[in-house]
């Protein structure tokens, strides 16, 4: 029997406005992605989602988060590796419509550039890695969803 890797992923569905939702292409990705990331040791998903934000897109402030949805996805490598993916919804005030960040972590995406861009959030829109899994759970009218305002720092 294969030995299996499970790593614990934090996703963001954020959305402005009309509910526009933030996307982002990057060298070596396959498609559409959403901010994500990798829950570091002690980490909760919601910390893990705040730090990756800032991270992968250089924004500092949401308005709110809200969990949607916790699944297990499996990428079919060798040894298989199950991701627990922890979804969540926020909103966003930012008047930016496109942008190019260079990613701050020290992992192994640390300096790559990522082309960000609002898009209307469609459920017959394909993105990579299965992102789009669960963007028929976001509110109809997220300009509506204020939320607390959460800073995040770096």
């Amino acid at each position: 029997m294969t030995d299996v890797t499970y790593v614990q992923k934090a996703c963001a569905y954020i959305t402005r406005g009309s509910g526009e939702l933030l996307v982002f292409e990057g060298p070596g990705h396959e498609g559409l992605q959403i901010p994500k990331g990798t829950l570091e040791a002690g980490e909760s998903p919601a910390e893990a989602l705040f730090r990756e934000v800032v991270e992968e897109s250089g924004l500092g402030t949401l308005n709110g988060a809200t969990k949607l949805t916790t699944d297990v996805w499996t990428r079919r490598e060798s040894p298989p590796k199950r991701y627990i993916r922890h979804f969540f919804h926020a909103t966003v005030h930012e008047s930016r419509d496109r942008w190019t960040h260079t990613v701050t972590d020290g992992g192994g995406e640390h300096g790559a550039e990522f082309d960000f861009r609002w898009i209307q959030p469609s459920t017959d829109r394909e993105f990579a890695l299965d992102l789009d899994d669960y963007v028929h759970l976001l509110p109809s009218d997220s300009a509506s969803d204020e939320g607390d305002v959460a800073s995040i720092s770096d």
